[in-house]
């Protein structure tokens, strides 16, 4: 296979850093037997509204047929519980129980101690462009084309 000019393509590289912080990540949370996956759901329902299973699969971008086995579980746990919806009776809310309100707390301090090694060995100003970046091909519809 022929090299590439200009070494390899952006995705490439995002995909690479992605999952090598995902692995990083996952060791630090896998200390308190929760997965990155287990610990986003709880960080989407930190408000306290709930939310539909479909705009949590959407939001998180976490096929709904996961997302059932992975809330599924964290019920089991009693992190979180399902709750039919006031306003229309076909839809269940998951919310984040208080025991999950306070593993919570936990995952949050070591993710945020992980995050710091990382900014450390990156650089404060490195890592806040970077996250920028990171950010805006995130949120841009634009990057899918």
């Amino acid at each position: 296979m022929a090299a590439r000019v200009g070494g390899p393509p952006l995705v490439e590289i995002l995909t690479l850093a992605q999952r090598r912080l995902v692995q990083g990540l996952a060791a630090v949370l896998g200390e308190e037997r929760c997965t990155v996956d287990q610990w986003r759901v709880l960080r989407a329902l930190a408000d306290d509204a709930g939310r539909p299973m479909g705009e949590l699969s959407q939001g998180l971008l976490i096929p709904h047929a996961s997302l059932t086995r992975l809330v599924d579980a964290l019920a089991d746990d009693g992190w979180v519980y399902r709750r039919q919806s006031d306003t229309d009776r076909r839809s269940i809310r998951v919310h984040l129980s208080r025991r999950g309100r306070d593993r919570l707390t936990r995952l949050d301090a070591l993710a945020a101690a992980h995050e710091s090694a990382l900014r450390a060995a990156v650089g404060t100003g490195g890592a806040g462009g970077l996250g920028a970046l990171v950010a805006h091909l995130a949120a841009d519809p634009g990057a899918r084309a």
